[in-house]
């Protein structure tokens, strides 16, 4: 009976997420890697905020890069194994927060996201106000799927790069 218990908590557990977000599904290490490495060079001066982190890979490979890493996940199980596997690293952090509902820190430049055809269109769009709101622009890391109609500042087989730039603000007429 205990098992059914246990198969019942998992399935709740990642299971619940779907209605918000997408579900989990852990990045490639070597797609990951090619991206980060061909698509911006990060350091120490960067601050990547990953959108969805899971199980926090992302952010351990930024932080591998010099970067400070930012995650934010809806799933209480991903974030616990996220700060465990990230616990020596002072320049990894990881939220049990819903994205839609955060403002990024300050110091972003760099946003990564794995997100599905539904909502990656909107992810773009909180980026954007984000960058509207630090008056700066953003890059943007898609995992998958592509923007439309956004031009692709780079590639790889898997990741697409934008740069977000901030909104103009419309003069008041006089």
């Amino acid at each position: 009976m205990w098992i059914i218990w246990l198969i019942a908590g998992v399935v709740l557990l990642f299971g619940f997420v779907v209605f918000w977000g997408a579900p989990y599904v852990p990045s490639k290490r070597r797609h990951l890697e090619d991206a980060l490495d061909t698509l911006v060079k990060l350091d120490k001066d960067d601050l990547l905020v990953d959108i969805g982190s899971g199980d926090g890979v992302v952010l351990r490979q930024a932080a591998k890069r010099g970067a400070k890493a930012v995650g934010y996940e809806l799933n209480p199980a991903l974030v616990a194994i996220s700060r465990f596997l990230s616990r020596n690293d002072p320049r990894v952090n990881t939220y049990l927060a819903d994205f839609w509902k955060v403002t990024l820190p300050d110091e972003t430049t760099v946003v990564y996201v794995f997100g599905e055809s539904r909502d990656i269109a909107k992810m773009a769009k909180k980026v954007e106000q984000e960058a509207t709101r630090l008056k700066r622009p953003l890059l943007f890391i898609s995992y998958g799927f592509q923007l439309k109609d956004c031009k692709i500042e780079k590639r790889t087989d898997t990741h697409f790069l934008y740069r977000v730039e901030p909104l103009q603000p419309t003069k008041a007429q006089v």
